[in-house]
């Protein structure tokens, strides 16, 4: 009822005092939510800095949750926490250029042999395409996750290969569009994911679930699937790979 009263009197006074300590309460989520996060991250990424990025995320989803929309803060938030500390590892650039041109050559096949097969290719043809052994394109995909761990929140181009202000998960989330043409576009880009998620074969489609919705790490899931983290990552770096090829097909 505390917590119900501080959000009444911020959202309708605009209290100051009742949003920092709406932000005091929540602060454990950011915490949370980094440590979650390092663990897929390579070590020089310090805690410290994810927390910092994440406290910007939970001050706007302080001022920007509507309570009316019955969306549990905690889940709101969490996605905002998130976000803003991608957004700070993206302007660190923390990947290696090698790593980025790897998985973008990866990302080039599954895109060329879509539209060749006119279906998602399996990894065998992936291999040969890149002229890779199976055990070297398994090596590729371990080699490339941290480019792929977070491609979810990737700026989608537009149809001229322009960037945009849209990410791949703003398309999962509910928000008010009030141009109808926008939000035919957002509505595309749903079914278009959607329909490369179900084409997905079931393991890597448990995978997506399990981290992009239940928020497991990477180990957690292994020990759920009874594989070795190292499988559960390029299981999940493939999947990725797949909806990329798949959304810039379509878009």
């Amino acid at each position: 009822m505390e917590i119900e009263a501080l959000w009444k009197e911020y959202k309708e006074n605009g209290c100051t005092a009742a949003r920092d300590k709406l932000l005091a309460e929540y602060t454990p989520l950011v915490r949370y939510t980094a440590q979650r996060m390092a663990i897929s991250l390579p070590d020089s990424i310090q805690l410290g800095d994810l927390i910092g990025a994440g406290v910007i995320g939970l001050i706007k989803a302080v001022e920007s949750f509507d309570a009316a929309k019955e969306v549990k803060f905690e889940t709101y938030a969490t996605h905002k926490i998130r976000g803003s500390i991608l957004d700070d590892l993206r302007e660190q650039d923390w990947i290696p250029r090698s790593i980025r041109q790897k998985s973008k050559m990866v990302k080039n096949a599954y895109v060329e042999l879509e539209k060749e097969f006119g279906r998602t290719p399996y990894d065998n043809e992936v291999a040969a395409y890149l002229q890779l052994k199976p055990a070297e394109f398994e090596e590729l995909l371990s080699e490339i996750a941290p480019a792929t761990i977070i491609s979810l929140n990737e700026i989608i181009p537009d149809h001229y290969g322009e960037s945009t202000d849209t990410s791949l998960i703003d398309t999962l989330e509910d928000k008010d569009i009030v141009n109808p043409l926008d939000r035919l576009g957002m509505e595309e880009i749903k079914k278009v994911l959607a329909e490369a998620l179900l084409a997905l074969p079931e393991n890597e489609r448990h995978v997506v679930a399990l981290y992009h919705y239940e928020e497991l790490t990477l180990k957690e899931i292994g020990i759920a699937m009874n594989l070795t983290e190292s499988r559960v990552s390029q299981i999940h770096s493939k999947a990725m790979l797949k909806l990329k090829a798949k959304l810039l097909l379509k878009m």
